[in-house]
């Protein structure tokens, strides 16, 4: 437990999407979890109401906005206009998860930008900042124009499979966009990088697997990626690499969605192990003897008292 500041200066707040994280990360910082009621009335419509002061305080606000997306979205929306009505200094909405981020680009005609709709909503409600953590692209942090903190799992994933010291190594990336954060996690391990090249099929959870960028015979595989949904492309990625003569497949990313079928594929895949944070809830259904959850709450709780204290965000990733 950390004492970082005067518990009248910092408030630490969250909604449904994420409690157990936010109490998490209360611990770390020292201070206990603000006090709010965020419920749901019987015509599905979402009232908040904060119990004690934040006249003039520097409020930071945890809510992932995973599933139920669209529902945990607008509380997040909600819980900013109240901090906003009841004077907060400055409210910095914390998004471990930022839902609609692969929605990031014009990729066929008549299609939004949903990334950047919920940028100008997070802002149109009031929001200071945002402190976030591996964004599926990383320029959706220019569809804001308040500052964004983007933070990075990698030393996490990093130091975990350095601790099992696993030998003859080979990083995979999922596919090409994820290549350059594979490689800085090859990097860390001192391991060559492979790139599987694959190719979505319409607009359903559905690629096709072409082929693999890279030597992987023989050697244990981790493939990376920033999340993995219904785990359809991961049991392609472990198939293709065992079907090319890898010895073993592990596999990790930063977000759990694990939707759908994904927790059934993951357990009949002949992966050996699945790394995760917990930037989303893993509980219930999502628990697997498989799947490994490393805490990120640390992560999170640093940046809050850096931002709190005007320290550097950056410093907190520097070798």
């Amino acid at each position: 437990m950390h004492q970082f500041a005067a518990q009248d200066e910092i408030k630490v707040f969250c909604g449904n999407a994420h409690p157990a994280l936010a109490r998490s990360v209360c611990d770390y910082l020292g201070l206990p979890l603000g006090k709010m009621e965020v419920f749901e009335f019987s015509n599905e419509n979402i009232f908040v109401r904060i119990l004690e002061n934040v006249r003039e305080r520097d409020v930071f606000l945890i809510q992932p906005t995973s599933s139920p997306v669209n529902k945990n979205l607008v509380e997040l929306l909600i819980m900013i206009d109240a901090f906003k009505r009841a004077s907060a200094e400055r409210i910095t909405a914390v998004v471990p998860y930022y839902g609609y981020a692969r929605t990031d680009k014009k990729d066929q005609p008549r299609v939004p930008i949903t990334a950047r709709l919920i940028a100008d909503l997070l802002t149109t409600a009031g929001a200071s900042r945002i402190l976030t953590v591996d964004l599926h692209a990383a320029q959706i942090q220019g569809f804001f124009n308040i500052p964004v903190d983007e933070l990075t799992a990698l030393f996490l994933l990093s130091d975990y499979w350095k601790s099992k010291k696993l030998q003859d190594l080979v990083v995979v990336a999922t596919d090409i966009g994820i290549s350059k954060r594979a490689r800085d996690l090859a990097e860390k391990l001192n391991a060559p990088l492979a790139i599987i090249e694959k190719r979505r099929v319409g607009n359903g959870d559905t690629t096709e697997t072409l082929n693999i960028i890279g030597d992987v015979a023989g050697k244990r595989a981790i493939t990376v990626d920033d999340e993995i949904d219904t785990a359809g492309s991961l049991v392609n990625a472990v198939n293709a690499l065992l079907g090319q003569g890898a010895r073993e497949v592990y596999s990790c990313c930063t977000h759990p969605v694990f939707s759908g079928p994904a927790i059934e594929r993951i357990t009949q895949s002949s992966v050996k192990e699945v790394v995760v944070t917990d930037t989303i809830p893993v509980n219930g259904s999502k628990k697997n003897a498989k799947i490994t959850v490393l805490p990120i709450a640390p992560l999170l709780g640093e940046a809050i008292h850096r931002i709190h204290t005007g320290m550097s965000i950056g410093a907190m990733f520097e070798d």
